[in-house]
C-alpha cells in the first residue's frame, strides 16, 4: 500500500483546493490535508501509476508528486548530503571564488555532481587550486556566504523530537559541515579534512576521501550500531556522489538534483524545501518543530 504525496514550495504555496481534487478524482484514495496550500496525501491511491497520473494533471505548475510505502513511513534516521542540499552553496566554489577561480572550480564541480568525473579526482583537482588560501578567508566565506536551505532546521529538529538520529555527511569539508551541522541541530558530521600549513592551505586533503562509499558505509554502519531497520532510513542529497546513499535508505530523496541524479531517484523534490521530506513521512504543520 502506498501514499501519494502532493508538495509545493511554503515561501510560494500553489497547491489549490481544484488542483487536488482534480488528482483525487482521477487516482481515488483517502485526501488528507497535511498544510493548506503547501502539500497533502492521499492514503492508497486507486490507479496504476498514481504519481505518473498527478504530474500529467499537474504539468506547468511548481508542485511535486511522489508515491511512498504507507508502512515504515515516518523514519528512525536521517542522513543527509550538505552541499546545496541542507546549505544552499557548493562551499568549494565559494573558497574559489576568494581566490578569483569560481568559474573555473564551478565548471569542475558541477560535472562532478553530475556523474561526469571521478568524485575523488575532481576534489583533489579543486583543493590544489586553493593552496595557499588563508584560514581567515575561509572563515570569511563561512560567515558571509554560506546560508542555510529553507526547512532544514524544520526537519532535524522534528525528525529529532519524534526519536530520529540524524547525520551529515559530505564530499565537502569539516570546516563547514561541523559548524553547519550545530548550528542545523545534526548529532554528528562527517567531511573530508583540508590540511593546512600554519594559517594557509596546503592544497591537499586527508586521505581517505569522503566518497560515496563512504556516505553508504556510514548509512549502513548508523544501521547497524542504532538497530534501525533499512526501512526506517531517510537519505536526501542532490549529486552523483549521492546516490548509492540514496538507493541504500529505506526513503532517497533527489531534492533539487542535478538531472542525472533526479532521473535515477525513486523520489525527487524539484520545488519544496527540506520541509518536503516530513511531508513525505505523513507529518503536518501543527507536528513541526520549530
Amino acid at each position: 500500500m502506498s501514499v501519494l504525496c502532493l508538495i509545493t514550495n511554503p515561501a510560494d504555496p500553489a497547491l489549490t483546493k481544484t488542483l487536488v481534487d482534480k488528482v483525487h478524482r482521477e487516482v481515488g484514495g483517502e485526501l488528507n490535508w497535511l498544510t493548506q496550500g503547501t502539500a497533502c496525501e492521499i492514503i492508497k491511491p486507486k490507479s496504476t501509476d498514481p504519481a505518473a497520473d498527478a504530474r500529467e494533471l499537474l504539468a506547468g505548475q511548481p508542485i511535486d508528486a511522489a508515491l511512498v510505502p504507507l508502512a515504515n513511513r515516518r523514519k528512525k534516521l536521517l542522513i543527509a548530503d550538505m552541499d546545496s542540499t541542507m546549505i544552499n552553496e557548493e562551499c568549494i566554489d565559494e573558497l574559489a571564488d576568494a581566490l578569483g577561480l569560481k568559474d573555473q572550480v564551478a565548471d569542475i564541480t558541477a560535472r562532478a555532481m553530475n556523474g561526469e568525473l571521478d568524485f575523488g579526482e575532481a576534489l583533489e583537482t579543486r583543493v590544489a587550486l586553493l593552496k595557499g588560501l588563508s584560514l581567515k578567508a575561509m572563515e570569511e566565506v563561512r560567515r558571509e556566504r554560506i546560508t542555510l536551505a529553507p526547512g532544514g532546521r524544520v526537519l532535524v529538529h522534528t525528525m529529532k523530537a519524534y526519536g530520529a538520529y540524524t547525520a551529515l555527511i559530505s564530499g565537502g569539508f569539516t570546516y563547514f559541515a561541523d559548524h553547519f551541522a550545530k548550528r542545523i541541530g545534526f548529532d554528528e558530521a562527517v567531511a573530508n579534512v583540508l590540511e593546512t600549513d600554519g594559517d594557509v592551505l596546503t592544497g591537499t586533503v586527508t586521505k581517505p576521501i569522503v566518497d560515496k562509499a563512504t556516505k553508504l558505509v556510514r548509512l549502513e554502519t548508523l544501521l547497524a550500531e542504532k538497530q534501525i531497520p533499512t526501512a526506517q532510513s531517510l537519505a536526501v542529497g542532490d549529486g552523483a556522489n549521492d546516490l548509492p546513499m540514496l538507493r541504500g535508505a529505506g526513503l532517497g530523496v533527489a531534492l533539487h538534483a542535478k538531472p542525472a541524479v533526479a532521473e535515477q531517484a525513486r523520489v525527487r523534490i524539484d520545488h519544496g524545501d527540506l520541509t518536503a521530506l516530513l511531508y513525505l513521512q505523513g507529518y503536518g504543520d501543527e507536528d513541526f518543530v520549530r
